[in-house]
């Protein structure tokens, strides 16, 4: 081998052995990077789940109410329920038996909002012998005790929901009732109503959705028939009087008008006296407050202002500046179906009789008033006089002396608190007492009578309906669930193996 070939080969060696350094000085480089960056995921991925952690504890700890997104607010505790949790003074227990994490989730929000309010759960009753010696609650047993000191309520399966057997749907009463059950065990003393009874048109039966609910908001409640009675109770914080079939007696109206005289408060639903039909002693107690119902009916024009275009179901507006509403931030409407409308004295015959108005509900610019109840149609005629702006609801305050103050609420409507069902279509029907703000337009009229200011509000539905599905269906429900994002996973899979196979 010559001189020339020894120094080609030498270069040649000593290129391969300055490659080889440089792939190795590469590879360290490489190796150096992957370690970096390896290090610095596994870091943050410990970070993130540490923080996830972090986040649970705390959350877990400090019991922070879940946010609710539905446009109902299905799982979140209504406002009337959190003003009226807000108001107990007094501890309360609420003590769950045996039942689900949904029912102690519900228990938690109203401990959230108030911190006299405690919840337990008890899964063995046998563990409990004072609550088996005191509420006679057996083994088998399971529902919610509620307590406040010596008063107590249980409530099982039939308080927490009710089935609707026409459309197959649970119901769901569950916050209704447990609300219901922590103003009962903290109210000192329930207020008392009577409901008149004896010339009526309708039967107390035909008001049971409207009397059920004051039961359930703690009041006592009582038909009173002021002839076999013989006077209104001491102890009657309201005397509701609905629609009469016939006048009363000398002896009735004269134990009304003492009940007056005294300070008595009285709510009356009434609808037009579409026959004519004299009641002078009606009249007479009308007359303490200086007004009269109509003969004629109120109709609408104004199809924003009626139900489903039924000119004799108008919607009516509540002012929301009255001593009954301004308690609460209300914007409410009603509808009143067949109603008249109130007439007022004078002012200067009020004046007299010591009388201030307050109107409640009115109808629109457009409304009308019939007398001919022969005419058909739902249109204006000639006959018909304009009645923008009726009264159809009053407050009425009479000064007896300067200690005394006697107050009546009336609306010239009687359907609208009744449990008559309206068909909206073939499937769908409602009572009239859940139409609108009806509910609350009547049971905020009581709370104001009865001086339970805490109890002017806005009702939530409590009618959650809970669909029961069949297996085949909840096959689907599962598949959507869990099928579905596998496989958009698997797919996104192979698209990214595919694209990186291209580089």
């Amino acid at each position: 081998m010559n001189k020339d070939n020894k120094d080609k080969k030498s270069k040649k060696d000593s290129k391969k052995e300055s490659k080889d350094l440089t792939v190795k000085k590469e590879k360290r480089v490489d190796t150096r990077k992957w370690f970096k960056e390896t290090s610095l995921t596994i870091l943050l991925i410990a970070i993130i789940v540490a923080t996830c952690i972090g986040i649970n504890i705390f959350v877990e700890n400090v019991n922070l109410e879940d946010i609710d997104f539905t446009e109902d607010k299905i799982h979140s505790l209504s406002e009337e329920t959190r003003q009226i949790t807000e108001n107990i003074d007094k501890e309360v227990e609420i003590i769950l038996i045996k039942m689900s994490e949904s029912e102690e989730e519900l228990a938690n929000r109203y401990r959230s909002i108030n911190d006299k309010i405690s919840v337990e759960v008890v899964n063995d009753i046998t563990a409990r012998t004072d609550l088996v010696d005191e509420y006679n609650i057996s083994a088998n047993s399971y529902g919610i005790l509620v307590k406040s000191g010596e008063k107590y309520k249980i409530l099982t399966s039939n308080d927490l929901y009710t089935y609707d057997y026409a459309t197959y749907t649970r119901i769901d009463t569950r916050e209704e009732a447990l609300t219901n059950a922590i103003i009962d065990v903290t109210t000192e003393e329930k207020p008392v109503v009577y409901n008149l009874i004896g010339h009526n048109k309708y039967s107390s039966d035909y008001f049971y959705l409207f009397l059920t609910d004051l039961v359930d908001e703690s009041y006592d409640v009582y038909d009173l028939d002021l002839l076999t009675r013989g006077e209104i109770p001491e102890d009657c914080s309201v005397l509701i009087m609905t629609t009469l079939a016939e006048d009363l007696t000398a002896t009735e109206k004269d134990e009304i008008l003492d009940y007056i005289n005294e300070g008595g408060k009285i709510l009356y639903f009434t609808d037009p006296n579409s026959t004519g039909k004299e009641m002078p002693n009606l009249q007479t107690i009308l007359d303490e407050y200086g007004i009269s119902i109509s003969e004629g009916v109120v109709l609408e024009q104004d199809m924003d202002k009626m139900l489903y275009g039924t000119s004799s179901a108008i919607l009516v507006t509540v002012s929301p500046y009255t001593s009954v509403t301004n308690k609460a931030d209300m914007n409410l409407s009603a509808c009143f179906m067949t109603s008249g409308r109130i007439d007022f004295e004078d002012s200067e015959k009020l004046e007299e009789l010591g009388v201030e108005v307050e109107t409640l509900a009115s109808t629109s610019s457009d409304s009308f008033y019939r007398t001919d109840y022969s005419i058909t149609d739902s249109s204006k005629t000639d006959t018909d006089e304009d009645a923008a702006y009726s009264t159809v609801g009053a407050l009425l305050k009479k000064k007896i002396d300067n200690d005394t103050t006697s107050e009546m609420i009336v609306y010239t409507n009687n359907i609208f608190i009744s449990n008559l069902l309206i068909a909206i279509s073939q499937q769908d029907q409602r009572y009239a007492l859940d139409f609108y703000n009806n509910e609350d337009l009547a049971m905020n009229s009581v709370a104001y009578l009865t001086e339970r200011e805490n109890m002017i509000l806005i009702r939530k539905d409590a009618e959650i309906s809970t669909y029961a599905v069949t297996e085949q269906q909840n096959l689907i429900i599962l598949s959507v669930i869990f099928a579905i994002p596998v496989v958009i996973v698997i797919i996104g899979i192979i698209v990214w193996q595919v694209r990186r196979r291209k580089k």
